[in-house]
């Protein structure tokens, strides 16, 4: 019987670069699945029972009762760097491998759409340009903005996207650059070109915060209440990272308090969202659908990333960024 592989909720693996589903096919059996975000558990485990490897997106989420339920599964390779939606330890005791992209695959891509996202909430630039499609020109002096050269910026998390961030507006802005990242020493801080700061510090100092954090249980709504309410008054947010890193009540109260001067938002909590979010009603903030990623140089080398964790399993060799080499050990 043919290897099974199952791509999971990917809207783009294959697709831009099908010779990727080629190679797969030339492996095994290639099945399409588009489930449920927030599927989970048993009902996902039948879903994707008999298939031995899962190309995985941001969701559906594989908790333990879907290992406790699954059949074998070799491999889930996330098809990007993010892995909060897989258990990592129960997926450990299933003897299943979870791999991820490498993070500089995303690195240019997702930094430089956090700069894009900034530069268009804080120029208006999509307003600016539906008006003028609308045939309305003589509306451009509603469009006025801000310059971004010299304001702070703070970076909240300045690990691999972040501290590019960074470089691209304090080396292409003259921006003052201060950064929040308690898993980095404040040599290190200082080494990626940033001034180290508290979380407080950061609010309270910057113009303009771009938030590049990975999601844990300690970075969960880190932005909340206390933090919106210490914010300079007109700051400009940037979120490239995960939305469950704001918390959406606050947020939606501090925009209609005026605290947020503009927002460009990749990512939302509890995406993906319909047109009916709160969100959409606000003129200042822009959103766009999850991707950052979404370069043709950067789906190229996550689809080659993905691959390669396929035919390296297969010929039993361990795969790159591999998260739990514990479950290797014991193949």
């Amino acid at each position: 019987m043919d290897l099974k592989i199952a791509i999971v909720n990917s809207s783009s693996f294959g697709r831009v670069f099908p010779e990727h589903i080629e190679k797969l096919k030339k492996i095994g059996y290639v099945e399409r699945f588009d489930l449920p975000k927030d599927m989970k558990g048993k009902e996902l485990a039948e879903k994707l029972m008999g298939f031995s490897i899962i190309i995985a997106s941001v969701t559906a989420l594989y908790d333990k009762e879907f290992f406790d339920y699954k059949d074998d599964t070799l491999l889930i390779s996330r098809h990007g760097i993010g892995y909060n939606n897989i258990d990592i330890n129960a997926a450990t005791e299933k003897g299943t491998l979870v791999t991820k992209v490498s993070a500089e695959v995303e690195r240019e891509a997702v930094a430089e759409n956090a700069v894009a996202l900034l530069m268009d909430t804080i120029r208006q630039t999509s307003k600016a340009a539906m008006k003028a499609k609308e045939g309305k020109w003589m509306e451009r002096a509603k469009f006025i903005g801000y310059e971004v050269k010299d304001k702070t910026v703070g970076v909240i998390g300045l690990g691999n996207i972040g501290s590019r961030v960074g470089e691209i507006l304090k080396n292409g802005f003259n921006c003052k650059l201060i950064a929040y990242d308690p898993n980095l020493s404040n040599e290190e801080i200082v080494n990626r070109g940033a001034k180290p700061v508290t979380l407080e510090e950061l609010l309270k100092e910057s113009d303009i915060i771009s938030l590049n954090a990975c999601i844990t249980k300690d970075s969960y709504h880190l932005i909340s209440k206390k933090e919106f309410s210490i914010m300079k008054k007109g700051v400009f947010i940037v979120n490239t990272a995960r939305g469950e890193l704001m918390d959406e009540k606050e947020l939606l109260l501090a925009l209609d308090k005026g605290i947020i001067g503009g927002m460009g938002l990749d990512v939302i909590e509890g995406e993906p969202i319909n047109e009916e979010h709160p969100l959409f009603k606000y003129e200042n903030v822009v959103i766009t659908p999850h991707t950052s990623a979404y370069t043709y140089e950067c789906l190229k080398g996550m689809g080659d990333k993905v691959l390669s964790d396929v035919e390296r399993v297969l010929d039993n060799k361990m795969p790159d960024n591999l998260i739990n080499v514990e479950a290797f050990k014991h193949w």
